[in-house]
């Protein structure tokens, strides 16, 4: 990278992704050959859907996951070719784009399959609602879907290639609804087969479900917050290795000193109580960091967590350097893998009542985002990527 260091950025570790790829295909082969699909929707999670889609390949995912044609059509147009299949549309979209491309697309409803089957020839798979009340075929519809699907597949206009569904509460291991949820899909399979109906892959575990509950494996498991080395049920989930890959960083643009009695920000939500130090850090709302951050979190400044203090502003947020007064340039890690005792992604959900999807997924606006890879020699890593967020 040529240039002046960015304000604040995003560093995201492909050689992470890869490593948590790994982990978790051995983890769902332990008892059978599992095929593993790596979800990079919602650009990655935040960590760039392309170069993570990638990196997930090169670690052994079988599959990629999208929730829109318009992602899938990007990972086309990047030189992907291997399986992908999308899963969310609304009526008009462009099926016949997703079908040219050899893009696995989702049917919850006979009208949904009959305008794929316009399409066609295309590659279906039917996703069925077994609890989580959300998209998904409900109960009352599976053989309407099934005998739909099996009369437009002898027509030669559609090829059923899975039948799935989702989790509601994967990540609490004992709650009442993952018993109901895996029998209902066990009902839809037998559904579908007496539809005439023999799909190549059946699916309905999620990165929970793949490390807590081997029984729900089938054919295939999702892996989505697992994949970018996040716990997918914090407290329940156990040590897997998995490596956080993303990095949120800035460089402190000012410290000074403030009396007692000085408030923080806008409606001086925090007074100090005694003589201290602030710092000021160029990353705010606009940039995706929670408003709620202010008075919860804590970032990383030379050797400590320091606390945000105040408000967090729609540009900046200010934190409390304990009467230190670091130069300007200063490296602040908002968040990260943890390793030096950084606060992380999970530190930060924790702190706003959120989840670590959430913190990781909404971080970008005028923040760059840079790929790197620690898996790779110092003369490789002079090509990393670098890029603006949406």
């Amino acid at each position: 990278m040529t240039g002046p260091a960015p304000r604040a950025e995003i560093v995201v570790d492909l050689a992470a992704v890869r490593h948590n790829v790994r982990v978790l295909k051995d983890l769902v082969s332990v008892d059978g050959p599992v095929q593993l699909m790596t979800v990079v929707k919602a650009d990655g999670y935040g960590h760039g859907m392309v170069e993570v889609a990638a990196a997930a390949r090169d670690g052994g995912a079988d599959w990629l996951g999208v929730a829109t044609i318009e992602e899938a059509l990007a990972l086309r147009a990047a030189g992907d070719a291997g399986p992908l299949l999308c899963w969310l549309s609304a009526p008009g979209d462009d099926f016949a784009a997703a079908v040219a491309a050899g893009v696995e697309v989702t049917a919850y409803t006979v009208a949904e399959l009959d305008e794929i089957a316009a399409a066609g020839p295309a590659r279906v798979q039917l996703k069925v609602d077994t609890g989580l009340s959300r998209g998904g075929a409900p109960r009352a519809e599976w053989d309407r879907l099934f005998t739909a699907a099996a009369a437009h597949e002898s027509a030669g206009r559609i090829s059923v290639t899975g039948v799935w569904s989702h989790f509601a509460a994967s990540d609490e291991p004992e709650h009442p609804a993952n018993d109901r949820q895996e029998a209902a899909f066990r009902d839809a399979l037998a559904a579908a087969d007496r539809a005439g109906l023999d799909p190549e892959v059946t699916h309905l575990a999620n990165s929970a479900a793949a490390v807590l509950r081997p029984s729900s494996h089938f054919d295939l498991v999702r892996c989505g917050i697992a994949s970018y080395g996040l716990d997918p049920a914090p407290g329940v989930t156990p040590r897997l290795g998995l490596r956080p890959a993303m990095t949120v960083r800035a460089r402190l643009l000012m410290s000074k000193p403030i009396d007692a009695g000085d408030g923080v920000s806008y409606g001086h939500t925090w007074v100090a109580d005694r003589a201290t130090s602030v710092g000021v850090v160029p990353a705010g709302y606009g940039e995706g960091i929670p408003r709620a951050a202010g008075n919860t979190a804590s970032v990383w400044v030379g050797d400590s967590r320091r606390p945000i203090r105040g408000r967090v502003c729609m540009d900046q947020l200010v934190v409390d350097l304990h009467g230190e007064l670091p130069p300007s340039g200063t490296e602040v890690v908002l968040f990260g893998p943890g390793d030096r005792g950084e606060p992380t992604a999970q530190d930060w959900a924790e702190a706003v009542g959120t989840i670590s999807y959430e913190i990781v997924t909404r971080v970008g606006g005028r923040l760059t985002r840079r790929h790197v890879d620690t898996d790779l020699t110092e003369h490789q890593t002079e090509h990393q990527t670098e890029e603006t967020t949406r």
